[in-house]
């Protein structure tokens, strides 16, 4: 398996992956999540393939000083097979091949699944608040 940044030609495969992970929202739309981040100077969409086949993807990006992931996602079947970890690995390595030293995600406090697994990361309860508003009539 290998890990690699993922191209404009992956596009639909990922947003799929996504679905099928139960990581799309109805108010978020995937495909521009997808272009912006592909797109970006500062961002990246990676992707662990087994041979032509898309298991798991993470998109990262950064504004210098923090770096933020989202869409980490593994296929179904694949799960608990440590993909998710490898990839927040290869997530973490491109940040601080980019300089950036720190890495903020947002996880629904509803998501015991993936707060237990950021938690076997290493990863702590920042204790902030996040506030929104939307830009958008």
């Amino acid at each position: 398996m290998e890990i690699l940044e993922l191209d404009a030609a992956d596009r639909d495969h990922t947003v799929d992956l996504w679905s099928e992970a139960g990581l799309t929202r109805p108010w978020n739309d995937p495909v521009a999540d997808f272009d912006r981040a592909h797109a970006g100077d500062t961002s990246t969409l990676l992707g662990a393939r087994e041979g032509p086949d898309l298991v798991a993807t993470v998109m990262v990006g950064h504004d210098g000083h923090r770096g933020w992931v989202y869409y980490l996602a593994v296929r179904s079947d694949r799960r608990r097979q440590g993909l998710g970890r490898r990839m927040m690995e290869a997530a973490e390595d491109w940040l601080r091949r980019e300089g950036v030293p720190k890495l903020n995600l947002m996880v629904r406090h509803t998501n015991a699944d993936a707060l237990s697994f950021y938690d076997r990361l290493g990863y702590d309860d920042a204790a902030v608040t996040v506030l929104a508003r939307w830009l958008t009539s």
